[in-house]
């Protein structure tokens, strides 16, 4: 511990059952449900519609966005798993080196998004009193802090963290179980320690790997600041649909939503290490970024589009 930078070191695991771990990430995506679900029923309660139909909305929610994630981040950052590890996609194992019961690890927002789009979509379809606008004015409302949620898993989970920073910053990380500066086999092979767990807490505790731990560097906790950002986005929302009319202009809270939720992310992008994916080519922006504008155009449409349709 510094007086400014920190170390960070969770054991990632909340608690074991068997083979099965329970991670601090898992347990944060499930709290991001149900906070969702829950300020869902006082919205479907206020505007009269059945608690049937939220308990199928949440369903095709629930599905959509992991469904989604999962496969966006395979897709825009870890192509390689369709032909490497192809089992890992959809189940929370890894068997690339060898089997490794992980979690459901490796989840991008952007493809979460496309797929509740579509789930959203679906659900109007089959239901005619909902419609499609209607629907993503709501559940934007509840999304922001889904996502707020989901950062602090990240950085439970010590990943998508930022880039190297002075230790004399306030909020300097050390993330010792950083997948770049200190992977778990390179742990494992400095330490001689059976599991990745005990090298990485060896690192940070026994004298003898101090020099160690001095090598790998502090970095921004960009998921932190993601998080923050986030939470202040779903305060906005909350006070436009609970104390304005603009709950009334259909649309406009989910261009609001859109527009905040995909700007933090392109300003918090310029703290992240890089993630990959086509930025090389592409050059100026980041993956991240190059995915958020056109998000953020869509938003401002619909925020701003001369409309005098109501919900």
């Amino acid at each position: 511990m510094h007086f400014l930078g920190f170390n960070w070191n969770p054991d990632g695991t909340l608690f074991e059952l068997g083979f099965l771990q329970i991670k601090y990430y898992n347990l944060l995506w499930i709290l991001a449900f149900v906070a969702g679900l829950f300020i869902m029923k006082k919205i479907f309660t206020r505007e009269n519609k059945s608690m049937e139909k939220l308990d199928s909305l949440f369903m095709y929610c629930v599905i959509s966005i992991m469904l989604g994630a999962r496969l966006g981040h395979v897709i825009f950052y870890q192509s390689e798993l369709i032909t490497q590890d192809p089992l890992s996609i959809l189940l929370p194992i890894r068997t690339v080196p060898e089997f490794e019961f992980t979690g459901f690890t490796g989840l991008a927002s952007h493809g979460a998004t496309i797929a509740a789009f579509l789930a959203l979509y679906l659900f109007s379809r089959k239901y005619k009193d909902m419609k499609f606008l209607w629907l993503l004015d709501r559940v934007a409302v509840v999304s922001s802090i889904g996502t707020a949620f989901v950062r602090l898993g990240n950085f439970f989970n010590s990943e998508i963290n930022g880039k190297i920073v002075d230790k004399s910053f306030a909020l300097a990380t050390r993330f010792i179980r950083d997948s770049d500066d200190m992977p778990s086999y390179k742990a494992i092979q400095l330490t001689k320690e059976k599991t990745a767990s005990a090298a990485y807490k060896a690192i940070e505790t026994k004298p003898e790997f101090a020099s160690i731990l001095e090598s790998i560097p502090y970095r921004h906790p960009a998921q932190l600041y993601e998080a923050f950002l986030y939470f202040i986005l779903f305060g906005l929302l909350y006070f436009t649909y609970w104390k304005t009319d603009k709950r009334n202009k259909s649309g406009f809270l989910f261009g609001l939503f859109m527009v905040g939720l995909w700007t933090s992310r392109f300003v918090v992008e310029y703290f992240k290490k890089s993630q990959g994916g086509f930025e090389d080519t592409w050059g100026t922006f980041t993956t991240g970024q190059w995915l958020s504008l056109p998000m953020i155009l869509v938003g401002l449409y619909f925020m701003f589009r001369p409309s005098s349709n109501k919900t």
